[in-house]
């Protein structure tokens, strides 16, 4: 049997400055750290399809350090994405991962502190292309 990593508390664990991760083995949980790189430990994320999410924020969004905000919470979720400003002052984040990976992270995008910015959201959902490599904020 694979075990399979299932997300924890990301939010406050970004807000504590580590990413946690729980371990599900037959049926039982116990919180684990990362594992290490070479380990024999075979830890794999369920084998979910990929989807992508393409949000549009509007507002006061542009100079606040929205993206660099988003791009720092990234790191808690198994994403692969970019965040760029538009040329009429909204901002754009295309994201692809597993769908309630990618709600998880819109959600911890409100909850950051960015909420107060953004007057108006506009998410679409999608079959994920692929592409990205890891998270980039595109100038």
């Amino acid at each position: 049997m694979v075990p399979r990593v299932l997300p924890s508390d990301r939010l406050s664990a970004w807000r504590n400055g580590f990413p946690s991760f729980a371990l599900a083995i037959a049926g039982g949980n116990a919180d684990i750290a990362p594992t290490p790189a070479g380990s024999p430990l075979d830890v794999r994320p369920v084998n979910m399809s990929r989807v992508r999410l393409q949000v549009i924020y509007s507002g006061r969004v542009q100079g606040v350090g929205f993206r660099y905000t988003v791009k720092s919470l990234a790191p808690g979720y198994e994403l692969s994405g970019v965040v760029r400003n538009l040329a009429d002052g909204r901002v754009e984040l295309l994201v692809e991962g597993e769908k309630p990976e990618l709600e998880a992270f819109q959600q911890a995008v409100r909850e950051s502190g960015l909420q107060r910015f953004i007057e108006n959201e506009h998410s679409t959902w999608s079959s994920a292309p692929g592409g990205f490599r890891g998270f980039e904020i595109v100038r």
